[in-house]
């Protein structure tokens, strides 16, 4: 399926999961609405882009199972969690439980907003490597303490590649009434989402990584019932608005000013693709190739796996730790002796590499990992 994308064909890409990559069919149904917005700019800001909106957030709520009146179209997943957590009310002393496998951007607007009302985030420290969703259920929720006030957790972490089992997580916290904010950002496209069954108060995904929509595409979910205590991060026109929609929700959050929101009419393109017959078999085939691919390293290196060979655990990105000094030389390495486009990235004390196969990868662009990482590391 590499013709089908626009990727160099002189490198090997392996880093799916930063930005993603956009399908010709998606791009070209993207470029069309820019070129509709350009035909005639007033009524298709004014009239147009809301009816089309609307369209994309019922495709998108089918797809991910909520209300399409329950999600508003972001550019980024980072965008919609600071919407969220500076529009809630944090006391002195109250506590956001968190693990410590966060991407560092949402750390640091967590850091940010505590810090201003003395509460405090709290990262507490999932031990590698896992073993059972049960065990990890368990010691994540050991940390909660009677001044929880929210749970923030990924559903897949950024810079580990893991799946987290948050189901058992959100179930716990609604009996006790503690607020979760899941950032789903590598999730939707690359394992099922159904928010109706997960019910967490918020969650935040990317449309532009496993989707493949185009770039500055997300989405934020928010629980019908929390919905009046979020604010519009930017507030315009949307604001007490006249957009064609029930939910108030909607009208206070889709418009921000100005902006070419194009992308975000293809997610409806983007979701029949990824929903094809052959779209799925080769996401297995994917899946697959990166636990054997997983393996082969982890062999060679003789490092420790951050989890078990399971899907439970593992989608179509993995992360393995390398034997090297520091993350900067190994993947300039990578790249100008391979041309391989992969991160490789500091994560406390360990170097981690992290691969991720989209359909578009073929069983010699793994392997080819494989034999750079063997030239590059002498184990013998």
């Amino acid at each position: 399926m590499r013709n089908q994308f626009l990727l160099d064909e002189k490198i090997t890409f392996l880093n799916h999961g930063s930005y993603g990559a956009c399908p010709k069919p998606v791009f070209e149904k993207y470029q069309f609405w820019q070129r509709e917005l350009e035909r005639q700019p007033v009524i298709f800001q004014s009239r147009t882009v809301f009816e089309k909106l609307a369209e994309s957030r019922q495709a998108l709520g089918e797809y991910i199972g909520c209300d399409a009146d329950d999600v508003v179209f972001t550019p980024n997943p980072s965008t919609g969690i600071n919407t969220v957590i500076k529009s809630l009310t944090l006391e002195a002393g109250s506590e956001i439980l968190a693990s410590d496998h966060e991407y560092g951007a949402m750390v640091r607007a967590w850091n940010l907003v505590t810090a201003k009302v003395g509460a405090r985030f709290i990262q507490r420290e999932i031990p590698l490597p896992l073993t059972t969703p049960e065990a990890f259920s368990e010691h994540f929720w050991a940390g909660v303490t009677p001044k929880t006030r929210i749970i923030f957790l990924s559903h897949i972490t950024s810079s580990t590649a893991l799946i987290f089992p948050v189901a058992e997580i959100v179930s716990r916290a609604r009996q006790r009434g503690i607020l979760t904010i899941i950032d789903g950002a590598h999730v939707p496209g690359q394992i099922p989402l159904n928010l109706q069954a997960l019910d967490p108060d918020v969650y935040v995904g990317s449309c532009n990584k496993w989707l493949c929509g185009p770039k500055g595409t997300a989405f934020l979910y928010v629980r019908k019932s929390l919905q009046s205590r979020i604010e519009p991060l930017v507030v315009s026109w949307g604001k007490d608005g006249s957009d064609p929609s029930k939910s108030a929700f909607v009208v206070d959050e889709q418009w921000a000013g100005t902006r070419d929101m194009s992308g975000f009419l293809v997610i409806p393109e983007a979701i029949r693709l990824v929903q094809s017959p052959e779209w799925q078999t080769e996401q297995s085939r994917c899946r697959e190739l990166v636990r054997t691919t997983r393996t082969k390293l982890l062999e060679y290196l003789k490092t420790d796996p951050l989890c078990p060979d399971d899907s439970h655990w593992l989608g179509q990105m993995a992360a393995v730790e390398l034997p090297v000094p520091a993350a900067l030389p190994f993947k300039q390495a990578l790249w100008e002796k391979f041309r391989i486009e992969v991160p490789v990235h500091q994560r406390k004390d360990d170097i981690l590499l992290r691969f991720s196969l989209q359909v578009y990868n073929t069983t010699e662009d793994a392997e080819r990992l494989v034999v750079a990482v063997r030239e590059l590391i002498r184990t013998d």
